[in-house]
């Protein structure tokens, strides 16, 4: 662990601050943990339960997580990195918005039960946009992955 980290998690009430997403669309339940200097990281976490609304109309039968809603739990992962490295206080601070995905990749399904590992990293900023790359992992194994770019609106 580098002496940039920082350890103390964001919990929901926080995200809740940072993210104009609410239920049943915010697809973030914590971070575990950001960094801001050499890189800025971050690491969150989506709980998957079969309570989700996505499942009664998503393959049903056979409840999968969607892919879309994936990337989306990606692409909040960077607005919350965005805002924390932006912002002076988890109240102050723009939003961000998803602008383009690129070379996305999903290796297994996300099932009910599954703990998503997001783990996202700012590549570039350029003129109120970020470029991230993203993953998320359940139980070590890669799941999915894609590049983001984000805008403040």
């Amino acid at each position: 662990m580098t002496e940039n980290m920082i350890e103390t998690p964001i919990e929901i009430n926080d995200i809740r601050k940072i993210l104009p997403h609410r239920y049943p669309f915010l697809l973030i339940d914590r971070v575990l943990s950001y960094t801001l200097e050499p890189e800025k990281t971050l690491t969150a976490i989506k709980n998957v339960t079969i309570n989700e609304p996505f499942f009664q109309g998503h393959f049903p039968e056979t409840p999968v997580m969607p892919g879309v809603l994936i990337l989306e739990s990606m692409a909040q992962a960077c607005g919350v990195l965005a805002h924390v490295a932006l912002a002076t206080s988890l109240e102050t601070g723009g939003i961000y918005y998803l602008v383009k995905i690129d070379n996305a990749k999903f290796n297994r399904k996300v099932l009910p039960g599954d703990q998503l590992l997001i783990e996202v990293k700012q590549t570039r900023l350029m003129r109120g946009m970020g470029k991230y790359e993203a993953r998320v992992t359940v139980n070590g194994q890669r799941t999915a992955s894609c590049e983001i770019l984000c805008s403040e609106g």
